[in-house]
């Protein structure tokens, strides 16, 4: 499995407007092949910044995904983000450890 971790930096004030600038994206994400889980959310403790969270079957899958999104038609790309990061982890699951 694939893992993808990241965070966006922006002004506090520009963070639920990024979120809905990221809606069709992860709608369309979403229905791509290989995708477990993909999604942005409000980081509780900074106000100014957003976490993305991405799940995938395989490297390929992932790799054809980043391909359509540089692909794609730069519309409204959202509000301005000072700084990111992102982590793509190649890992195994571990089932069972808290259940």
């Amino acid at each position: 499995m694939i893992v993808v971790l990241g965070t966006f930096d922006l002004d506090p004030e520009d963070r639920d407007r990024f979120i809905d600038s990221k809606r069709a994206q992860v709608e369309h994400t979403l229905t791509e092949a290989g995708c477990l889980d993909y999604g942005f959310s409000l980081d509780p403790d900074d106000p100014g910044r957003v976490r993305l969270t991405e799940r995938w079957e395989s490297m390929a899958a992932l790799t054809a995904h980043v391909a359509a999104l540089r692909a794609a038609p730069q519309g409204d790309r959202g509000p301005r983000v000072r700084d990111h990061a992102i982590s793509v982890i190649d890992g195994e699951l571990v089932e069972g450890l808290f259940g």
